[in-house]
């Protein structure tokens, strides 16, 4: 009936368009999404048929060795809290920097904003390099410390600027102005108002700051020398080094070896992708409503 009525209400080139777009967008998704399928399916397989293409739609020779490899390594469980702790710790720090400032910038009668957000832009395009940062870090007594996972991270420029632009652009100032009739303060606005207005916004870089300190990588490689401040990255290039390097000792030991190590190294390698993106992507649907509805937040002036 509906279907009925559509071709109706539309014109042949209206239907030859939508058609075209959803063809289009179905497309694209099988494109973006099988990918993370296969490295799914890839994961419980048996990766001599993985490697001959005899896997494409549905696992075979299924398996958890990959998996229960994984689990039982107690370095595993050792990372996931370390980066817990720094995604979760470094998100309320970022947040707890970004907005005020960013609220503090938008104020048109604040003195020197345009100055200072010149100042931080100007961080954007150029930087010290790695022996100037380490030498820093040193210096503040940062290396070897939990700390250097999220104090250097504290404010990203960029997501400043974001914050800003909504603060100014959707955010009335005669909503303020009517607030300060009543005796209300800056700080008192920016809680009581601005952030309850904010969701969308607080979404968006809360979403960032957080992929931002699940990925990282680099600080743990160059500036943590203890393994149990270690995050789950690093632990799972250390079990990616091990497990290949078994491979590699175990093939030039014998054939039947080498084929199980390959065998068994390829499904700890898949398993180690899903393990690593899984919480994400847990994450993100929870999240998805405001982000789709802020993500072009403060772009246009209403």
């Amino acid at each position: 009936m509906k279907m009925a009525t559509y071709m109706k209400r539309n014109s042949k080139a209206d239907i030859l368009f939508d058609t075209f777009v959803v063809v289009l967008s179905i497309m694209i998704f099988i494109a973006v999404a099988y990918p993370i399928y296969f490295v799914i399916i890839a994961s419980i397989s048996d990766s001599t048929l993985v490697t001959r293409g005899l896997v494409t739609l549905w696992p075979k020779g299924i398996s958890f060795y990959g998996y229960q490899q994984i689990i039982e390594d107690t370095r595993i469980w050792i990372g996931y809290s370390n980066t817990l702790l720094y995604t979760l710790g470094g998100t309320m720090i970022n947040l707890l920097v970004t907005l005020p400032a960013a609220y503090a910038l938008s104020r048109k009668e604040m003195t020197g904003r345009n100055f200072l957000t010149f100042f931080f832009a100007f961080t954007m395009f150029f930087n010290g390099g790695i022996i100037p940062t380490y030498i820093l870090f040193r210096d503040l007594g940062l290396i070897n410390t939990r700390w250097v996972f999220v104090l250097p991270t504290a404010l990203n420029v960029f997501n400043l600027i974001i914050a800003r632009t909504f603060f100014e652009n959707s955010i009335p100032n005669s909503l303020y102005e009517a607030a300060e009739l009543d005796g209300c303060s800056h700080f008192q606005f920016f809680m009581k108002v601005a952030l309850p207005l904010s969701k969308a916004l607080i979404s968006v870089i809360g979403l960032y700051y957080l992929v931002q300190h699940w990925n990282n990588f680099f600080t743990g490689l160059i500036f943590i020398r203890d393994y149990d401040k270690q995050p789950l990255q690093i632990v799972l290039r250390d079990i990616l080094i091990s497990n290949q390097a078994f491979q590699q000792g175990a093939g030039a030991g014998g054939g039947d070896i080498g084929g199980y190590a390959q065998q068994f190294a390829d499904q700890i390698k898949y398993a180690v992708i899903i393990v690593s993106t899984l919480p994400i992507l847990i994450v993100y649907p929870f999240i998805q409503k405001y982000f789709d509805k802020g993500v072009m937040i403060g772009s246009l002036k209403g």
